[in-house]
């Protein structure tokens, strides 16, 4: 059930998501100028980094996912250890590499702000700003849940289905926020 609810929960998310899109678009397609200014002040490359750190945040949680469906909340054998990491220390690597894509981000902006593009300049920084904002506040929200998740299998007695089952769908979560991330990333800083 709880697979099932986060997949529909998702799903209006996928909405929300798609309402942006498509706000980032009108406003691109009625100020042209505007846009081939502001995305010029844009670092690609330094960008690309930070997806590719997001990106890699992906697979460890999905290696976090898979320990948790072998029942191993924590690792088996020394920190170095990697092939024995249990789902605490998948999840702990995801959490440090979603954190560094959220603090790079906030250099991003105040680097941004700081060349005169902010949320009240322009369309396009209005819709810079909203689009990758509520993109970041959804990662800090997966975060969030992965710290939850980390305090719940410390806490549990016993790591069992149900600690599996919501480090599953946490998992769900945090690869959504990183597919939109990548269809963000192509359409502000490739689609010209």
């Amino acid at each position: 059930m709880v697979s099932v609810g986060t997949v529909v929960w998702l799903s209006s998310e996928l909405m929300f998501f798609a309402g942006l899109f498509a706000m980032y678009f009108t406003l691109r397609s009625t100020s042209g100028e505007m846009w081939a200014e502001g995305s010029e002040k844009l670092n690609v490359p330094f960008a690309l980094i930070n997806t590719i750190i997001l990106v890699s945040s992906s697979v460890t949680c999905q290696f976090g996912v898979f320990a948790a469906e072998r029942l191993q909340p924590r690792r088996t054998g020394g920190l170095f250890s990697i092939g024995r990491w249990g789902m605490v220390e998948w999840f702990l690597l995801t959490f440090v590499l979603g954190g560094i894509f959220v603090a790079v981000q906030a250099y991003e902006y105040a680097k941004l702000v700081s060349e005169g593009v902010s949320l009240s300049s322009d369309a396009y920084g209005s819709a810079f700003y909203i689009t990758t904002g509520f993109h970041g506040l959804h990662v800090l929200g997966g975060l969030i849940a992965f710290l939850l998740i980390i305090g719940r299998a410390y806490a549990a007695r016993r790591f069992g289905h149900f600690e599996a089952t919501s480090a599953i769908v946490t998992s769900y979560y945090w690869h959504f926020v990183d597919v939109v991330w990548i269809g963000l990333f192509i359409i502000i800083y490739f689609l010209k």
